[in-house]
């Protein structure tokens, strides 16, 4: 059977994809528009929980030269973890934590990392759970971490990180309804984070062929007879 390219199949094609296309940039207003009216510092995460901002003990620290690593070390860090002054060194074997007042090594546990993310807040923890990998909600980091779920108005997780013990992120309810849109938005329906993916290219060049065939059919549409009253206009006749 041999299709012929003609004007009226252009306009049943461009009919369609424009419908599918006009249903897609529906979604773009709807879910740009949504994103703009949440509350920016909510969506931060930031109302969710307190920021882990502690004062940092620098006395009776004991020297970082004497803990047993076990290799050279590649970087090392002095820093609060949950109240108390804590060495992080890291080398060729990864990153490990030691008490830096006695020297012990310290594992981030579910205790401990409850600790983390409860440290000056007031809302009533719900359950700590361990995640081997970054969830949705904490696609930007790696590594295992823990989730620490709060009663409170947001329905707070914070992630703290399994290895090093620091606090990488909180989630709430305003959080999750922006990243729904946001995913409705860059139309990346899993990773919720790239705008290069092959459904959005498909999507823009559909919408250039659209544009093309829309004005192919726009000139295709007129007629030497629509330009009539410009001819009489130029003669000096009515119209």
């Amino acid at each position: 059977m041999r299709i012929r390219l003609s004007p009226l199949l252009f306009r049943r094609i461009h009919k369609w994809v424009g419908l599918i296309l006009g249903l897609q940039f529906l979604l773009w207003a709807l879910s740009g528009a949504m994103m703009a009216a949440l509350d920016s510092d909510a969506v931060g995460g930031h109302d969710g929980a307190a920021p882990h901002v502690m004062p940092l003990q620098t006395e009776g620290l004991i020297d970082p030269t004497r803990l047993a690593t076990g290799g050279t070390a590649e970087a090392l860090a002095v820093r609060d973890l949950a109240g108390r002054p804590v060495y992080e060194i890291r080398d060729a074997a990864g990153t490990r934590l030691f008490d830096a007042t006695t020297g012990d090594r310290i594992e981030i546990d579910q205790g401990l990392a409850t600790e983390i993310a409860a440290h000056g807040i007031v809302a009533r923890v719900l359950k700590t759970t361990r995640l081997a990998n970054a969830n949705l909600e904490a696609r930007d980091h790696t590594g295992p971490m823990w989730r620490v779920d709060f009663d409170d108005a947001e329905h707070s997780s914070a992630y703290v990180s399994a290895t090093t013990g620091r606090h990488l992120v909180t989630r709430g309810d305003t959080w999750r309804t922006w990243d729904f849109f946001w995913m409705l938005h860059n139309m990346d329906y899993v990773g919720r984070a790239s705008f290069n993916h092959p459904l959005i290219i498909f999507v823009a060049f559909g919408t250039l062929w659209l544009s093309g065939t829309g004005f192919y059919l726009l000139f295709k549409s007129f007629r030497a007879a629509d330009f009539r009253w410009l001819r009489r206009r130029k003669r000096g006749e009515p119209a």
